[in-house]
Order: C-alpha cells, then sequence, then structure tokens
C-alpha cells in the first residue's frame, strides 16, 4: 500500500518513487530535508515574510535561523529582487513558496542559489498537482514539501510527504528513515476518527462550527491536529515531532488522489469567474497572466473589515478561509521568538490585516458570488 501511494503521486510529479518520502505532515518533510542539507545552528535559511508558522520552526528546530524576505503583492511570493541582499555568508538554503498554488520566479530563484552556492527547496503546501512554465510545482528546487491537511489540494487528514530532486541528497535523506517515530494505535484511531466525522458530518451548515472546535481542540493538543499548542506559543520541538506516516493516512490518500484531476480543474475554472468578478468591479484580482501557473487551492481577495467580513460569511454559511492571519500565521504576538519584525515588511505585513481566502473546490459558487454582491463595498 505505502508503495502504491508513492507510485500515484510519482506518476503526478513526473518522477521516480524512489525520490518520494512520507511522513507524518508536511513540516516534518521540511524538517528532513533541512536536515539532510546538514542545517546546523548559527546557519541561515531565506523564507517569504508570508508563511505559516511551522515553516520558521522547521528550521529554528535545528537552531538555525529564518530569515525573511518581504512578498509581492500581486503573486504573494517573495518579492524576489529582494533576496540576494538578504544572503550573507551564514546563508545555506532558500524557500521558494507556492502561495495559494502559484510559483513564481523559481528559475531567478534557482540562478540566485547557484551563484552562491545554496540549497533551494520549494514550499509546495499548496501545490499539489499544479505547473510552473510546463513542469509540475516542485519540479525545479533541490527538494519539495508538500502538505496533505485539510484543505490542502488533496487531505489524508494530516499529513505530507518530501521529493528530492537533488539525487546528492537522497542517500542522506534516505538515512534518516530509521529515525522516524511510528505512529501508535492512538494516533491512527483519533485520526481515521476525524477522517469519519469529516467526510460525514462537514457541510456548509457544520463548517464554522467545526472549524472553531477543530482549531481549539488542537491548540490544547486534545486532538490530532494542524497545529499543536506548542507550535503555535513557542520554537521548542514537540515530544515525537519527526514522525512517520500511517497506514491510514496512505490509504486515505490514495482514494482522494483518484480525484484530485477533476478537483483541480474545478479551482481554476472557478479561480477565472472570481477574477472577470473582481475586475469588472474594480477590485483587487488575480491577474489573468498569472493563470498558467496557479493551480488556485484558494482565492485570495483583501477586505476593508476583516472580522467583520468573516462574521457576515459565517452566517451566510459561505466557507470563507482565514489563510494569512499574520505574516507568520497564525501566529499573531510574540514575534521575536520567530526572530520576525513584521514592520520590516511592509507588504506582508499590510497584506495579512486585510486578506481573506474565497473556496475554489466548490461545484455550484451561486451562493457565494450572491454574497460578494451583497458586499462589494466591503471589498478592497
Amino acid at each position: 500500500m505505502f508503495n502504491k501511494y508513492k507510485q500515484q503521486i510519482s506518476s503526478f510529479l513526473h518522477c521516480s518513487p524512489e525520490q518520494i518520502f512520507l511522513y507524518w505532515k508536511g513540516r516534518v518533510a521540511l524538517y528532513a530535508v533541512l536536515k539532510a542539507m546538514g542545517i546546523k545552528e548559527g546557519d541561515e535559511v531565506i523564507i517569504p515574510a508570508f508563511t505559516c508558522v511551522v515553516v520558521p520552526n522547521a528550521i529554528i528546530y535545528l537552531k538555525a535561523k529564518p530569515i525573511y524576505v518581504d512578498i509581492n503583492s500581486e503573486t504573494y511570493n517573495a518579492d524576489v529582487t529582494k533576496i540576494e541582499n538578504s544572503i550573507t555568508n551564514k546563508t545555506k538554503v532558500i524557500i521558494c513558496q507556492n502561495t495559494f498554488g502559484l510559483s513564481s520566479n523559481v528559475e531567478k530563484i534557482n540562478e540566485i542559489a547557484k551563484l552562491h552556492n545554496l540549497y533551494t527547496i520549494e514550499d509546495c503546501t499548496h501545490g499539489f498537482g499544479g505547473f510552473y512554465n510546463g513542469k509540475p510545482n516542485g519540479s525545479y528546487c533541490d527538494a519539495a514539501f508538500y502538505s496533505t491537511q485539510w484543505n490542502k489540494p488533496f487531505s489524508t487528514g494530516i499529513g505530507g510527504f518530501l521529493v528530492v530532486n537533488n539525487q546528492s541528497l537522497l542517500e542522506k535523506v534516505n538515512s534518516l528513515e530509521k529515525e522516524k517515530v511510528k505512529p501508535g494505535f492512538i494516533d491512527q484511531f483519533y485520526l481515521l476518527s476525524l477522517l469519519t466525522f469529516h467526510k460525514l458530518m462537514l457541510n456548509d451548515y457544520t463548517y464554522w462550527s467545526f472549524m472553531k472546535l477543530y482549531r481549539v481542540l488542537s491548540k490544547y493538543n486534545l486532538v490530532i491536529g494542524s497545529n499543536r499548542g506548542e507550535e503555535l506559543s513557542g520554537t521548542e520541538m514537540p515530544e515525537n515531532y519527526f514522525k512517520d506516516i500511517s497506514i491510514v493516512q496512505v490509504k486515505a490518500g490514495t482514494d482522494q488522489l483518484k480525484h484530485i484531476n477533476r478537483i483541480n480543474s474545478l479551482r481554476k475554472k472557478n479561480a477565472a469567474s472570481y477574477t472577470a468578478f473582481l475586475k469588472k468591479n474594480n477590485k483587487i484580482y488575480v491577474d489573468d497572466s498569472l493563470f498558467d501557473n496557479h493551480l488556485f487551492l484558494k482565492y485570495p481577495i483583501q477586505v476593508k473589515d476583516r472580522d467583520r467580513f468573516i462574521e457576515k460569511a459565517e452566517k451566510n454559511r459561505i466557507k470563507l478561509g482565514d489563510w494569512f492571519l499574520s505574516p507568520i500565521h497564525p501566529v499573531k504576538e510574540n514575534y521575536e521568538q520567530w526572530n520576525l519584525n513584521p514592520e520590516m515588511f511592509p507588504c506582508a505585513n499590510n497584506i495579512s490585516k486585510y486578506i481573506v481566502n474565497l473556496p475554489t473546490d466548490v461545484d455550484d459558487t451561486t451562493r457565494v458570488f450572491n454574497f460578494l454582491e451583497e458586499n462589494l463595498n466591503d471589498i478592497k
């Protein structure tokens, strides 16, 4: 079953199953490849100042230092013109993020990396199944890590995997396999229960209640969630962090991958409709020129009062997303623990105050468009 799952993934990524390594979560895949790259205390890793807190955490767990760069307001990815000035003699890796399913400037970032003898990693947690300039997302860098958590291109509840493109890293990543903690019976039981509940009970009426409850329970480690409490409050590595994937996740992933092409086509179709609507109404939109390289896991818009807009969405049962609430989502305080001063990254800091995400994987967007029409003045 594990090999079949790897073969399924490799067929989408146009690579060999031997290049794929499976983990309990996507962030664990990032940690593994950073370790294989020899990242250690004092090293620096460049990342966008518009990411999830688990990315700088994986760096900090190795006693290295995340170095942030501001983002481009159109792509929500790192501003490529700011990367080179962030490189020092301590820099070892540049992480290229695929935000909402869009990769951008990957060739340029790789050119910069080669010039300075640095590794590159693509954060493809939003991008599985999408393409950048005709090649699968994650094909261009030394390695790429993917997430299969809730709301990702395909879901195994929690989960993730790594693809190693640099052959010199394969043996090092392989050697770490024996260090992975095996998921226990309780882990698998809770995860299977969550997957079953999600399949049977989650709908327009229960979405907001389930999401709020899930986040609270995850924060206090009362349920297997995307973020453990300690990942949001500090920078100490959680116990049993370096964990292997389970058969529960593999079975769920094998089933989900059968549907991903249809869902990804739907995402593109709905995104085109959103852009047309926003453009017609003189609002901020994702430009058509980005569509060929965009998967549209979510469609980002900016609103004048996010809390009020989300409250309205909840009342109207619209499955609105709230990525990214801060430059290191979802953390909103004590940024110094993650070596971040948000004021130094004005574009990322500003956008994180106003951004929300429209659903793209819905068959009927009629209710979403009705909601947008009714609240047009609240959209920037």
